[in-house]
């Protein structure tokens, strides 16, 4: 009985600690500020969400189907994505949802994709770029780039280039950039973009939310005038399957677990900062920032670096195969 009293007591102030450690980290507040109603506000309007079959991406696309919007999900696993929108409509008879394949590991993919969206697809309100990979071992997309960087970076970076005359024809429209607060770990190494020389998960990850960022800071200033908007967000620490790659040792598991379900929050508390920037009336007009918790924040410098986001800009369209 005693050591299971100071097991649970070494529990509680581990999670104590890691509440006030991880909120450092990652800047958390109240994920209820801001929200925006449910009341049918995107009716008659499409958004696709990549990743839309599980956590922040599913969330968002049930908030916004309640919101009237037609979604399209954007997903690599069909049967997932299928499954998720009969659950779906289970208790939203009348939601209009459509499957899309999407692989952003594969240039082929993202081109065959944005071809039938572009031909099929009369309007395109929002995209939300929320797909991601999150610190999985070292490994390379179909064109050899390094994993990481490849879908959470250059899958968007081409996706959202491709869209782009859609996404005029339909404005005012919306970009959203899922982000992490963990850019700040981040750097961009031109020199070794792939990871090559030395591969650290945590580190790629970081530094593709940092690309992230940037792309989002130099799109904004390309579609000045066009009144397509994109902002960026970090969605806070949310229960998702994302981190299936990290390594948790097993006698380690129970108080991870414990952790995670006091700290971490739900899919559909992450996914508020992606609805209230699709779909908030709050932000028609503002371009190129980032927001947590439904309000503004300020970036680090390292993300503000207007030439560092310009050269990689262009190094993005080089590598897949786009330009002016």
């Amino acid at each position: 009985m005693a050591q299971l009293l100071i097991w649970v007591s070494a529990g509680t102030a581990a999670v104590c600690l890691t509440r006030a450690f991880l909120s450092w980290i990652m800047g958390d507040r109240n994920p209820q500020q801001g929200v925006p109603g449910s009341e049918r506000t995107m009716l008659g309007r499409t958004v696709l969400v990549t990743g839309a079959n599980s956590g922040i991406g599913r969330a968002t696309v049930v908030a916004l189907a309640r919101q009237g919007a037609r979604v399209l999900l954007a997903c690599r696993d069909k049967d997932a994505a299928n499954q998720v929108i009969e659950e779906i409509r289970q208790d939203m008879p009348d939601a209009k949802l459509v499957f899309k394949h999407l692989d952003l590991a594969s240039i082929s993919s993202i081109r065959t994709f944005c071809d039938e969206v572009v031909h099929e697809e009369p309007r395109l309100d929002v995209l939300v770029n929320n797909a991601g990979v999150f610190r999985c071992p070292y490994a390379k997309t179909e064109e050899g780039f390094e994993m990481q960087f490849g879908v959470n970076h250059l899958g968007h970076f081409l996706l959202t280039n491709l869209l782009l005359d859609l996404l005029k024809r339909s404005a005012p429209s919306r970009v959203v950039v899922v982000s992490s607060k963990l850019y700040k770990r981040g750097r961009i190494n031109f020199e070794d973009l792939n990871s090559e020389r030395d591969y650290d998960p945590a580190f790629a990850y970081a530094r593709s939310k940092l690309a992230n960022l940037m792309f989002c800071r130099e799109l904004s200033k390309r579609l000045e005038g066009t009144e397509v908007t994109v902002n960026a967000l970090h969605p806070g620490m949310v229960r998702t399957n994302l981190g299936r790659h990290v390594n948790i040792p097993l006698l380690a598991r129970p108080l991870f677990h414990l952790i995670s379900w006091s700290l971490f929050r739900t899919p559909e508390e992450g996914a508020r900062t992606v609805i209230y920037l699709a779909s908030s009336p709050e932000v028609r007009g503002l371009s190129g920032l980032y927001f947590g918790d439904c309000k503004q924040e300020e970036l680090l410098p390292i993300a503000t670096d207007d030439a560092v986001a310009r050269k990689l800009w262009e190094v993005s369209e080089n590598v897949v195969g786009i330009g002016e």
